[in-house]
């Protein structure tokens, strides 16, 4: 599946690219809600943050935004005995840095220094640096390893431009399973909330 999409989107973007009657180039950075779906184990909703730049290539209502941004996710895994759901059995905690590349199709609606945008599309994270922890009981009964080095997900949300300034609130699905565990399966979820600057 992902051979197919990389080369969509780098043909998507180029014929954009062609067609666009504006082209904008910005920053941003906010913060990450993240969580690790898994059904061995209760969750818990990690704050990570991200920080990058994102381009936005359309004419007067439709437009496609590629981005590229560095990121912090994780989780915290608890599970509990049988016997009493307030007593912890084991726990682990895991935090990814990865590389986010967004290519989103929006909508624009407003005046010129006031509009509101909603948006979608698919997402690859790229794990740069992965730090977890893992109880040996926790680890023995979740057959836990090593995560992929790469996931694939879904990003939807909304946002408002005032000026040059920009605000996004979005929820990404992830699409792929991240572990390399046979027995399990975790997908990252999460919420971002951002404020980029416009500077072209």
């Amino acid at each position: 599946m992902k051979k197919f999409i990389i080369p969509i989107v780098f043909l998507t973007l180029g014929w954009a690219t062609t067609k666009a009657q504006t082209f904008n180039l910005g920053v941003k950075a906010g913060v990450n809600l993240a969580k690790l779906n898994a059904d061995f184990a209760s969750e818990e909703n990690r704050l990570g943050y991200q920080v990058g730049a994102w381009a936005r290539i359309g004419g007067a209502s439709f437009y496609l935004q590629p981005e590229a941004y560095i990121g912090s996710k994780g989780n915290k895994f608890i599970s509990f005995t049988n016997n009493n759901n307030n007593e912890v059995a084991a726990e682990g905690k895991v935090r990814f840095t990865t590389l986010d590349v967004p290519v989103l199709l929006g909508t624009k609606f407003g005046a010129k220094n006031l509009n509101f945008r909603v948006m979608a599309g698919p997402v690859i994270s790229f794990i740069l640096d992965e730090n977890s922890s893992f109880s040996s009981a926790y680890q023995q009964a979740t057959d836990f390893d090593n995560y992929k080095n790469q996931a694939l997900g879904l990003q939807a949300g909304a946002g408002v431009d005032v000026g040059a300034i920009s605000v996004d609130l979005r929820y990404e699905a992830g699409l792929s399973n991240i572990s390399k565990s046979e027995k399990y399966s975790q997908k990252p979820n999460l919420f971002q909330l951002s404020l980029g600057f416009k500077i072209l």
